[in-house]
């Protein structure tokens, strides 16, 4: 049998377990967006993974588990996100895939809590004129004056802003001294030396989105696959600005790193576990865990929760 077929076979039985796992789910109280089509979302995962290879040139579909390929793009659809748009992609550790947003997605799936109607984020270049305060224990926001030479100046911090439903405006602010350290868990700062201010924007959207997140209302079968992927979304140095060719060209270097390391001090590392005597299939796993009404309960413990 070649191996185009046998990835085909591959491809068709995941992709069956999982349009089945998110029937139950669905079933169970899951909403997607009303434009998310999940089969054409999985299609072109598929087509994004026969990019993917580990640090040996080996493909993705060829070394990792088909529990970790099942459980990343379950996690994937469950959050609405598509590699199409950027909004996620996959890194092979080891015989693991894993999920990771990129900042358009961390936006994306914030806009789909029932509290949010939209979240945006600027940098503070040297030269430009910021002020805000503390009103009600809550950071608001009073001016932000820039002008467009001083985007060639230094990086002096990043804010983001979520919208509420009520119009609210709630305000994160980083120094660049916070900024610095949160990217200093990472193995090297290629990307972040050299899309400092994409790479910046993206980290304060992150300590934005965290609060959000799990003080939400929303199903706990969309929280917990946020959170499953939130783990790993400054494992790797990854820019979403890039032309495609470069940005191909950064997701091999990638590639190269053998374990985990957490890019971002603000999010606890947790250890990838496989247990070789489990006997179900990947996909009714995960859907046993996110259906268990203690699993919330059980991920904070393990250090999963903000």
């Amino acid at each position: 049998m070649s191996n185009n077929n046998q990835v085909a076979i591959i491809q068709k039985d995941i992709t069956d377990d999982v349009n089945k796992s998110l029937t139950r789910l669905q079933d169970d109280g899951l909403q997607l967006p009303a434009n998310y089509n999940a089969s054409n979302a999985l299609k072109s995962a598929f087509f994004k993974l026969r990019e993917v290879k580990d640090k040996n040139g080996k493909p993705a579909t060829e070394v990792c588990t088909r529990e970790s390929i099942a459980n990343a793009l379950l996690d994937m659809v469950v959050q609405g996100l598509s590699p199409a748009k950027t909004q996620c992609y996959f890194i092979v550790y080891g015989s693991q895939l894993q999920l990771n947003r990129s900042y358009f997605g961390t936006q994306a799936v914030l806009k789909r809590l029932t509290n949010v109607k939209d979240i945006w984020s600027n940098v503070i270049f040297d030269g430009d004129v910021f002020d805000y305060e503390i009103d009600g224990g809550r950071e608001k926001l009073l001016k932000h004056e820039t002008n467009f030479l001083n985007r060639d100046n230094s990086i002096l911090g990043a804010y983001a802003v979520v919208r509420t439903n009520d119009d609210e405006e709630i305000l994160t602010v980083m120094t660049r001294k916070e900024i610095d350290a949160s990217w200093s868990q990472a193995k090297t700062k290629n990307v972040q030396n050299k899309f400092p201010q994409e790479m910046a924007k993206r980290t304060v959207i992150n300590r934005a989105a965290k609060a959000f997140i799990n003080t939400s209302d929303d199903s706990d079968l969309l929280v917990e696959a946020i959170n499953n992927s939130t783990e790993n979304e400054y494992d790797n140095d990854r820019v979403d600005v890039t032309p495609e060719e470069e940005a191909k060209q950064q997701i091999s270097e990638n590639a190269n790193a053998e374990e985990l390391d957490i890019a971002d001090a603000d999010y606890t590392e947790v250890e990838l576990e496989t247990n070789k005597n489990d006997q179900q299939t990947p996909v009714d796993k995960v859907t046993k865990d996110m259906e268990d009404k203690q699993s919330q309960e059980n991920y904070q413990q393990q250090g999963l929760a903000f």
